[in-house]
């Protein structure tokens, strides 16, 4: 037996569901409930639940799991038993609930809708509910001898293995023939990944890509002696990109960086043939020695003629830089400085009136 749990919104919508024409095997059991309809049982849900306006989900959707060797032996009262005892383990004994059993599948299986609003206005918690409601259903699985649907999960994956040897021989030969052609093809662009798809169809091996609704290629799948793989069967290195990516080229040049350009152009020109020049040496304008050798001779003249202008405008200015300690009358000087400023203060004046 498995259990599972959730809180949902729609009440009204999952109640018409669960009574649905066609699916509905019996109406087992109600609790704190006396309608028999889903509009009515709706109705009485609602008058407890609208006494909380914060709660948004307001009803729980349970669903019980039978295995199909238990229902053989679980009689209409068994099952009403088991679903009162499922809804008491949950906590649910002040809670209006129903249950109802499903025949629109091979395996029947129990219903279970709840207002999670108790007749005294307490919100259920939610709080890990679909793990509370699994092990309800393997604690009632080792009451009533049923079976455990964890233990039949475990049967199954250790059996996987082993259910079909000859899937897993076929898959063995797939992976070593895909392997040995993908060393073979690996890092050698875009004709090694069509040499790689054509060995492979070569061999018998075809290769699907599956897409969405959208069209768009979502990943491969290997056939190959009627059976079929997904990718991640095969290895990791065969899904729909990483294929794509371990043919991409490795002998790539890496760019070079500034100084190895200007290093090896300097060490060519080092090696370059001196048996035959196109333009002489002595002519050249490429020659780095001879412009090197021209620009300094060319700024040392400048410079020249620069310190020489400089000196002959000093010594055009004279005492007007360098004053001498001798042949100036200071007291004169200072007469004058003081005339000067004396008019200029009574311009000054003028212009203040």
């Amino acid at each position: 037996m498995i259990g599972k749990c959730k809180a949902i919104a729609h009440g009204s919508t999952a109640l018409d569901y669960i009574f649905r024409e066609g699916k509905l095997g019996q109406h087992l059991i109600s609790n704190h409930l006396y309608g028999t309809t889903p509009k009515e049982i709706y109705g009485e849900m609602k008058m407890v639940s609208d006494y909380n306006t914060r709660c948004r989900n307001k009803f729980l959707r349970i669903e019980i799991g039978i295995a199909p060797k238990d229902e053989k032996r679980l009689s209409l009262e068994s099952v009403r038993n088991l679903a009162s005892n499922f809804a008491r383990q949950m906590g649910l004994e002040k809670h209006q609930w129903v249950a109802v059993t499903h025949k629109d599948t091979d395996n029947m299986h129990i219903h279970i809708i709840a207002n999670r609003i108790s007749l005294y206005g307490e919100v259920y918690d939610t709080t890990f509910v679909s793990n509370r409601a699994a092990r309800v259903a393997e604690e009632l699985s080792r009451k009533y001898g049923m079976t455990i649907a964890k233990e039949v999960k475990a049967e199954r994956k250790h059996k996987k293995t082993k259910a079909s040897p000859t899937r897993e021989q076929t898959k063995k030969e797939v992976q070593q023939i895909c392997y040995d052609l993908l060393d073979k093809y690996k890092g050698t662009g875009i004709t090694g990944h069509s040499m790689f798809l054509y060995d492979l169809n070569k061999r018998g091996i075809t290769i699907e890509r599956m897409k969405n609704k959208q069209g768009k290629v979502y990943g491969l799948k290997f056939s190959y002696a009627r059976q079929t793989f997904k990718a991640s069967e095969i290895g990791r290195e065969f899904g729909y990109r990483s294929l794509q990516r371990n043919f991409e080229a490795t002998n790539k040049e890496e760019p070079k960086k500034p100084y190895q350009t200007i290093q090896e152009a300097t060490e060519k020109e080092k090696q370059s043939n001196t048996d035959y020049q196109l333009v002489p040496k002595s002519r050249s304008s490429i020659s780095r020695d001879n412009d090197t050798t021209r620009v300094q001779n060319s700024i040392g003249a400048v410079a020249d003629t620069i310190i020489s202008a400089a000196d002959e405008v000093v010594e055009g200015l004279g005492d007007l830089i360098t004053p001498t300690t001798h042949g100036d009358d200071y007291a004169e000087a200072a007469w004058q400085r003081k005339l000067r400023y004396q008019a200029n203060r009574k311009k000054k004046k003028g212009r203040g009136i």
